[in-house]
Protein backbone atom coordinates (compact mmCIF):
# COMPACT_ATOMS: atom_id res chain seq x y z
CA UNK A 1 0.00 0.00 0.00
CA UNK A 2 1.31 3.60 -0.96
CA UNK A 3 0.04 6.21 1.10
CA UNK A 4 0.96 10.12 1.98
CA UNK A 5 4.14 9.67 4.48
CA UNK A 6 3.41 10.55 8.72
CA UNK A 7 6.23 12.65 10.54
CA UNK A 8 6.88 8.98 12.53
CA UNK A 9 7.66 7.87 8.82
CA UNK A 10 11.42 10.00 8.51
CA UNK A 11 13.23 7.64 11.20
CA UNK A 12 12.33 4.73 8.81
CA UNK A 13 12.80 7.08 5.02
CA UNK A 14 15.98 8.05 6.15
CA UNK A 15 17.46 4.47 6.56
CA UNK A 16 16.02 3.52 3.37
CA UNK A 17 18.23 6.20 1.84
CA UNK A 18 21.63 5.09 3.84
CA UNK A 19 20.87 1.38 3.22
CA UNK A 20 20.91 2.39 -0.12
CA UNK A 21 23.68 4.44 -0.63
CA UNK A 22 25.61 1.70 1.89
CA UNK A 23 25.00 -0.43 -1.20
CA UNK A 24 27.93 -0.73 -3.57
CA UNK A 25 25.93 -1.76 -6.28
CA UNK A 26 23.14 0.53 -5.99
CA UNK A 27 25.45 3.63 -6.02
CA UNK A 28 27.35 2.88 -8.87
CA UNK A 29 23.88 3.49 -10.64
CA UNK A 30 22.22 6.67 -8.31
CA UNK A 31 25.58 8.99 -8.33
CA UNK A 32 23.48 9.72 -4.99
CA UNK A 33 26.41 10.85 -2.35
CA UNK A 34 25.87 10.03 1.64
CA UNK A 35 24.77 13.14 3.75
CA UNK A 36 24.78 15.39 0.18
CA UNK A 37 21.97 13.65 -1.12
CA UNK A 38 18.92 12.51 -0.15
CA UNK A 39 18.91 12.94 3.51
CA UNK A 40 16.48 13.27 6.09
CA UNK A 41 16.25 17.11 5.70
CA UNK A 42 15.48 16.31 1.95
CA UNK A 43 12.53 13.79 3.20
CA UNK A 44 11.53 16.34 6.41
CA UNK A 45 11.07 19.07 3.16
CA UNK A 46 8.50 16.64 1.11
CA UNK A 47 6.81 15.81 3.93
CA UNK A 48 6.20 19.25 5.23
CA UNK A 49 4.82 20.18 1.51
CA UNK A 50 2.58 16.67 2.22
CA UNK A 51 4.35 15.61 -1.08
CA UNK A 52 6.82 12.38 0.45
CA UNK A 53 4.83 9.38 0.11
CA UNK A 54 5.72 5.57 1.34
CA UNK A 55 5.06 2.43 0.44
CA UNK A 56 4.26 0.07 3.27
CA UNK A 57 4.00 -4.01 2.79
CA UNK A 58 1.66 -6.01 4.83
CA UNK A 59 3.82 -6.06 8.20
CA UNK A 60 3.83 -2.38 8.69
CA UNK A 61 7.35 -2.08 7.00
CA UNK A 62 8.22 0.59 4.80
CA UNK A 63 9.96 -0.06 1.43
CA UNK A 64 10.21 2.27 -0.46
CA UNK A 65 9.66 6.18 -0.73
CA UNK A 66 9.10 9.00 -3.59
CA UNK A 67 8.56 12.56 -3.54
CA UNK A 68 5.65 13.69 -5.48
CA UNK A 69 5.24 17.34 -6.71
CA UNK A 70 4.78 19.85 -9.12
CA UNK A 71 8.55 21.57 -8.90
CA UNK A 72 10.25 21.46 -12.58
CA UNK A 73 14.23 21.79 -11.53
CA UNK A 74 15.81 24.86 -13.59
CA UNK A 75 17.57 22.34 -16.22
CA UNK A 76 14.32 21.14 -17.13
CA UNK A 77 13.98 23.97 -19.66
CA UNK A 78 17.00 22.69 -21.19
CA UNK A 79 15.20 20.08 -22.07
CA UNK A 80 13.26 19.51 -25.29
CA UNK A 81 9.82 18.33 -23.85
CA UNK A 82 7.45 16.45 -26.55
CA UNK A 83 4.57 16.00 -24.34
CA UNK A 84 2.72 19.14 -23.78
CA UNK A 85 5.86 21.52 -23.58
CA UNK A 86 3.71 24.69 -22.81
CA UNK A 87 1.67 23.18 -20.02
CA UNK A 88 1.43 25.34 -16.40
CA UNK A 89 3.46 24.14 -13.79
CA UNK A 90 0.21 22.43 -12.33
CA UNK A 91 -0.27 20.27 -15.26
CA UNK A 92 2.80 18.36 -14.72
CA UNK A 93 3.52 15.95 -11.78
CA UNK A 94 7.32 15.14 -11.70
CA UNK A 95 8.48 12.05 -9.92
CA UNK A 96 11.48 12.64 -7.49
CA UNK A 97 14.21 10.32 -5.39
CA UNK A 98 11.95 7.04 -6.02
CA UNK A 99 13.84 4.61 -3.91
CA UNK A 100 13.33 1.05 -2.70
CA UNK A 101 15.03 -0.48 -0.25
CA UNK A 102 17.57 -2.93 -1.30
CA UNK A 103 16.38 -5.79 0.02
CA UNK A 104 12.79 -5.43 -1.91
CA UNK A 105 14.65 -4.64 -5.02
CA UNK A 106 12.83 -7.01 -8.09
CA UNK A 107 9.52 -7.39 -6.25
CA UNK A 108 7.72 -4.81 -8.08
CA UNK A 109 8.08 -2.41 -5.88
CA UNK A 110 9.36 0.44 -8.54
CA UNK A 111 6.34 -0.33 -10.75
CA UNK A 112 3.93 -0.10 -8.26
CA UNK A 113 5.15 3.16 -7.31
CA UNK A 114 4.90 4.66 -10.88
CA UNK A 115 1.43 3.24 -11.16
CA UNK A 116 0.70 5.24 -8.45
CA UNK A 117 2.24 8.01 -9.16
CA UNK A 118 0.20 8.26 -12.60
CA UNK A 119 -3.10 8.01 -10.64
CA UNK A 120 -2.26 10.78 -8.13
CA UNK A 121 -1.36 12.80 -11.87
CA UNK A 122 -4.40 12.11 -12.94
CA UNK A 123 -6.38 12.69 -10.16
CA UNK A 124 -4.55 16.15 -9.58
CA UNK A 125 -5.93 16.88 -13.71
CA UNK A 126 -1.81 16.80 -14.64
CA UNK A 127 -1.41 16.57 -18.92
CA UNK A 128 2.02 14.77 -17.86
CA UNK A 129 4.06 12.80 -15.71
CA UNK A 130 8.53 13.93 -15.70
CA UNK A 131 11.25 12.63 -14.32
CA UNK A 132 14.80 12.95 -14.35
CA UNK A 133 17.51 9.66 -13.31
CA UNK A 134 21.36 9.77 -13.45
CA UNK A 135 22.19 8.70 -17.20
CA UNK A 136 24.44 5.55 -15.48
CA UNK A 137 20.85 4.54 -13.92
CA UNK A 138 20.24 1.51 -16.58
CA UNK A 139 17.61 -0.13 -14.46
CA UNK A 140 15.68 2.94 -13.92
CA UNK A 141 15.52 4.14 -17.33
CA UNK A 142 14.68 0.24 -18.28
CA UNK A 143 11.78 0.27 -15.95
CA UNK A 144 10.15 3.83 -17.14
CA UNK A 145 10.76 2.62 -20.74
CA UNK A 146 9.13 -0.50 -19.87
CA UNK A 147 6.30 1.59 -18.08
CA UNK A 148 6.36 4.01 -21.63
CA UNK A 149 8.21 6.73 -20.73
CA UNK A 150 9.93 8.63 -23.34
CA UNK A 151 13.50 9.76 -23.46
CA UNK A 152 13.53 13.57 -24.15
CA UNK A 153 16.69 14.60 -23.95
CA UNK A 154 19.50 14.93 -21.39
CA UNK A 155 21.61 17.63 -19.51
CA UNK A 156 24.06 18.52 -17.16
CA UNK A 157 22.45 19.15 -13.75
CA UNK A 158 23.90 20.61 -10.43
CA UNK A 159 21.94 18.12 -8.51
CA UNK A 160 20.53 20.19 -5.47
CA UNK A 161 23.80 22.01 -5.41
CA UNK A 162 25.65 19.06 -4.43
CA UNK A 163 26.32 17.03 -7.00
CA UNK A 164 26.96 18.15 -11.01
CA UNK A 165 25.74 14.96 -13.45
CA UNK A 166 24.25 14.44 -16.46
CA UNK A 167 20.96 13.28 -15.82
CA UNK A 168 18.19 11.97 -18.91
CA UNK A 169 14.66 13.05 -18.51
CA UNK A 170 11.94 11.44 -19.45
CA UNK A 171 7.84 11.77 -19.56
CA UNK A 172 4.53 10.34 -20.52
CA UNK A 173 1.40 11.47 -21.21
CA UNK A 174 -1.76 11.13 -18.78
Amino acid sequence: MIRLAKQTDIDDVEKIFNEILDTPEMVRTTNWLKDGYPTRADAQKALDAETLYVGEDETGGLYGAVNLNHIQPPEYAKIPWKIEPECSRDEVLVIHTLCIRPNCAGKGYGREFVAFSEQLAQEKGCKVVRLDTYEGNRPAESLYSSLGYTLAGKTLFHFHNVIWETLICMEKKM
